[in-house]
């Protein structure tokens, strides 16, 4: 099996140029864990996922002790760290060396990259361009699929 049988092939990408807030508003619209970050060129130049918004000096999010996301929200409107926080652009917090797989790669590479490289989603490249996104979600999915196809073929039809 491989990345393309699996891959989430409708996505949301953004730029780099588009605000923090445009991010995160993306991500929660789109339920996806993360964006790939795509310049005017069409190139991919970066990914950036929920776990760049942790504990970032950036946000003023990182704080020495407590929760980052108390930290976020209690930050007053009108005040120096909250417009900063507004003028801040993906380019500032997404992760500049995205890890992708190949249009041919096996779902055990897809597997391989996200634990060695410890990220929970991959863009698919064909032709340098991205064509879908492999996430653990999609690989459950197809976990789920199989295991229901086995079952059917065993004549369980997936109950015990």
């Amino acid at each position: 099996m491989l990345a393309t049988d699996v891959m989430r092939s409708s996505f949301a990408t953004i730029k780099p140029t588009a605000t923090v807030l445009d991010a995160v508003q993306l991500l929660l619209e789109t339920d996806q864990r993360g964006l790939p970050v795509i310049n005017d060129d069409g190139d991919l130049v970066g990914m950036i996922s929920e776990g760049d918004f942790l504990h970032r000096d950036e946000l003023g999010v990182n704080p020495p002790s407590g929760n980052w996301l108390e930290s976020l929200l209690g930050i007053a409107e009108n005040t120096p760290e909250r417009e900063r926080m507004r003028s801040l652009h993906v380019a500032t917090l997404m992760s500049s060396a995205p890890i992708t797989v190949d249009v041919e790669a096996s779902i055990g590479d897809v597997v391989a990259q996200m634990d060695v490289y410890d990220v929970s989603q991959v863009p698919v490249i064909c032709a340098g361009a991205v064509i879908g996104i492999v996430s653990r979600r999609e690989l459950l999915a197809a976990l789920a699929l199989r295991l229901r196809e086995n079952a059917e073929r065993a004549g369980t039809g997936g109950h015990s």
